[in-house]
């Protein structure tokens, strides 16, 4: 049947999953990434898993990729130079924006707006009118048009946009302006606004729009020059690479649409997250996705994860489709400071990085950070995988001492407030994303993956009370896991602007079909067979003057069935479990999407060898470890010498190639068939009672 192969680039190691489906096997390899130029680290690692796993590239079938290329790009401002066509008194909308800011009533003083990604002098407008029903008020005017181009061409710009008034409901005019656009700058992208984004609201529809034609020219060269070096090492299989919400779109359709890949590093842990939960049986889960900088949760639902209409990436805010994960700046690399004003411990979100990275890492790195308090309290043992890779100890004991002398404390009393302001940050991230959501955590097991995910995983679950905690198998590359493991996905979106009152039921069917028969062709072009194609519809739904919509997924079964009243009346117990209230205000249907999806890929999850339930054939060695206030006895594991059924009592430690799990004192963990460690509180002996 083939290989799977999944790649998530990160800022210090590219991760590699290779799966073989139709075993289940797979085989996982870390390699130092390549910022100068991604590709050459992805390649390294193709070679030798493919070298591993005894196979050649040319047995790949499909190729799987996160990147962050286009996250990157926004974040560190070097998007290409874009200019702007629009409608004739509408050249501010870059600037004029939205009147929110960031943050309290200061947030007016202190607060830098950002710089638009397309700049004042780099606008153009042109004649030429649509009215709000999408009707020719105003012709176009081609030497017009030519004269404003000719001037954007002169002034050197490297992406072009599109956005007219109103082209959401007739892209008529955009679509001539493109083909004269074409005709005098033929190597410059051009984005167009009624095909990134035909939805209402004129500022949202001209940001993503702008924010596309930015990443355009950097992820087009990377995607080419990723696609060529594969060729060249025989690669023949299909290249993918993971969209922001979740899904797959082909290497082609990205280099024209990015805006969908903003999201696309963290959006592979989430889908990794989905893939483990299915094979273990277990339907909701939050996910606590720790790296060195950052935490990234999200919360899956009956196997499924939110979507939100907006990518948030920095100050940037697109309305593209994503995943709802939050990100706090708590990760192995934070830095633990104690700051003169208040004398209190902080952590992070200042991050010692890779370079220099912790101390405990000897790369000269002197600031103490979560690492190095784990490394002191003994939850990461200075001696991993029989001595393969050393952590320096003595130096980060050093580091948290220093901590330890400001607070005036003892040494691992002070590692130990590291771990658990870190954690409570991450409690706080967890929160927004259940609680605040109107979600009970404590109805969701908790998944830790990441480099440094499985040391926190136990401590945070009794914050939430999320059980069981789950450490999945190769937690360090989860991410390249969810790569492999994902499916095709495309929309169509449409606005629609009606109150539900005056709409019925037959109009709304008839626009759901169309945009369903297009986005099915658009998969099909892509290779899915028409018998695996899965539709799925939204309806965003407002109360009339709200400035914010709620999105409703249904199916043209239950809307035929149920009718109009049905939809509005789900909208009404959505509003209410989110913001506890309803009002009576009348409702508006504001806009359609109907989204196409490949069959999901039937890959198994190898089942262990069945243990006795004593992991003493794992065993590494005895370990002491501080907690709860004092040392106590502990044994290191061997995660790839465990069988299923093995029982675990904490406190232990689990190491493997990609991470390490801490088991603590008064919890039990189980191995389960395929190798997940499942961490649940003991129950409370006869005797305590």
């Amino acid at each position: 049947m083939g290989y799977r192969l999944g790649v998530d680039v990160g800022g210090t190691f590219t991760d590699l999953l290779l799966f073989d489906q139709g075993s289940g096997a797979f085989w996982r390899h870390k390699t130092p990434s390549t910022p100068h130029d991604s590709s050459e680290g992805i390649l390294t690692g193709v070679n030798r898993i493919c070298a591993d796993a005894g196979i050649t590239p040319a047995e790949v079938e499909i190729f799987l990729h996160g990147t962050t290329v286009a996250t990157n790009a926004v974040l560190e401002g070097k998007g290409a130079r874009v200019g702007l066509v629009t409608t004739q008194g509408y050249r501010q909308i870059m600037q004029i924006a939205r009147s929110f800011v960031p943050g309290g009533l200061a947030g007016w003083i202190v607060w830098p707006k950002p710089e638009p990604l397309a700049k004042l002098e780099d606008t153009v407008e042109i004649k030429g009118r649509m009215d709000a029903q999408g009707r020719e008020v105003r012709a176009i005017d081609d030497a017009d048009i030519r004269a404003a181009l000719e001037k954007l061409k002169a002034q050197g710009i490297e992406a072009l946009t599109v956005s007219l008034i109103n082209a959401y409901l007739n892209g008529a005019h955009e679509k001539l302006v493109g083909e004269l656009a074409a005709e005098i700058m033929p190597d410059v992208p051009i984005s167009l606004s009624h095909e990134v984004l035909p939805e209402m609201q004129e500022y949202e529809r001209t940001l993503t729009t702008v924010a596309n034609a930015a990443v355009r020219p950097i992820v087009g060269r990377y995607v080419r020059n990723l696609r060529d070096k594969l060729r060249g090492a025989g690669m023949a299989g299909k290249l993918s690479l993971l969209r922001s919400d979740g899904g797959l779109m082909t290497s082609e359709k990205s280099e024209e649409h990015p805006v969908s890949l903003l999201m696309s590093g963290p959006a592979g842990g989430v889908t990794g997250a989905i893939w483990v939960g299915k094979n273990a049986g277990i339907r909701n889960i939050l996910t606590l996705d720790v790296g060195g900088t950052s935490t990234d949760v999200a919360l899956i639902e009956n196997l499924e994860a939110r979507r939100v209409r907006t990518t948030e990436v920095g100050h940037l805010s697109v309305r593209a489709s994503a995943l709802d994960v939050k990100t706090v700046g708590a990760g192995g690399g934070s830095i633990a400071y104690v700051p003169e004003l208040t004398g209190a411990l902080r952590v992070g979100p200042q991050s010692a990085g890779a370079v220099p990275g912790p101390v405990a890492y000897g790369k000269g790195g002197t600031q103490p950070t979560v690492t190095d308090a784990n490394v002191v309290l003994g939850y990461l043992p200075e001696s991993l995988l029989g001595g393969t890779f050393k952590l320096d100890r003595e130096g980060a004991k050093a580091a948290v001492q220093t901590i330890a002398d400001q607070l005036g404390i003892d040494l691992y009393a002070a590692a130990r407030g590291i771990i658990d302001i870190v954690n409570e940050n991450m409690f706080g991230a967890l929160r927004m994303i259940s609680v605040q959501q109107g979600y009970d955590p404590r109805d969701f097991a908790l998944m830790g993956f990441g480099g440094a995910g499985p040391l926190h995983l136990n401590a945070v679950a009794r914050l939430m009370g999320s059980w069981p905690a789950i450490s999945p198998v190769s937690p360090g590359v989860l991410c390249a896991l969810g790569d492999a493991t994902t499916r095709m996905r495309t929309e169509s979106a449409r606005s629609f602007s009606q109150l539900a009152s005056r709409t019925s039921l037959e109009e709304l069917r008839a626009i759901l079909d169309d945009m369903a028969a297009q986005t099915r062709a658009e998969l099909e072009a892509e290779g899915i067979a028409a018998a695996d194609v899965v539709l799925s519809f939204e309806i965003d739904v407002r109360y009339s003057g709200q400035a914010f919509e709620v999105p409703m997924e249904v199916t043209l079964d239950d809307l035929t069935a149920y009718g109009i009243g049905w939809l509005t009346g789900r909208f009404d117990d959505e509003h209410r479990r989110l913001f506890t209230f309803n009002m009576d205000s009348e409702h508006e249907i504001v806009n359609l999407r109907a989204v196409a999806m490949g069959k999901p890929p039937e890959l198994p999850a190898a089942p262990l060898p069945e243990g006795n339930g004593d992991p003493a054939a794992a065993k590494l060695r005895d370990h002491e470890l501080w907690m709860d206030g004092a040392m106590r006895h502990a044994v290191i594991y061997d995660r790839a010498r465990l069988r299923a059924g093995d029982r675990i009592p904490g406190p232990a430690i689990v190491v493997e190639m990609d991470s390490t799990t801490l088991i603590e004192g008064g919890c039990t963990a189980l191995v389960d068939r395929v190798g997940n460690i499942l961490i649940t509180p003991q129950a409370p002996s006869a005797e305590s009672h």
